[in-house]
């Protein structure tokens, strides 16, 4: 196999280790996916920096759901050595607490920058596109 295809499956791995940590509350798992530095913009009115503040963040967002499923698709990667540019689309759905009739849908695509470091590649940069929103309630 390639090192541009072994990069490929490496950086594909970190989306999905992002979307599990997310969807099974396991911040250190998801927190490992991230630049101690890294920048997040699209998630709200501001931009947040640092691995730690980020997963701060999460935690308290993720108060407001019960069940969460993050589907992604394929990571389109432009890769440069050892830093990459990344494109993910993702439908995220969400149960909001207190009302397991009620679901959020999310359409968005992932807009992530990622550095090898020590042979590991991580996320220094991530954005939210928003593509749309949906609630949704059965009753």
């Amino acid at each position: 196999m390639s090192d541009t295809a072994a990069d490929r499956f490496a950086l594909q791995d970190v989306m999905s280790r992002y979307a599990a940590g997310v969807d099974e509350r396991d911040l250190d798992m998801y927190r490992a996916c991230f630049d101690d530095d890294v920048e997040v913009v699209g998630f709200g009115g501001k931009t947040i920096r640092g691995g730690d503040a980020w997963r701060d963040y999460v935690a308290t967002a993720l108060e407001a759901f019960g069940p969460t499923q993050h589907m992604l698709g394929p990571v389109y990667a432009r890769i440069e050595g050892d830093e990459a540019e990344c494109r993910t689309d993702v439908q995220a759905l969400h149960y909001l607490v207190g009302r397991p009739d009620t679901t959020l849908t999310l359409w968005a695509t992932y807009k992530t920058r990622m550095r090898r470091q020590r042979g590991d590649w991580k996320i220094v940069r991530h954005e939210l596109v928003s593509r749309g929103t949906r609630t949704q309630s059965d009753a």
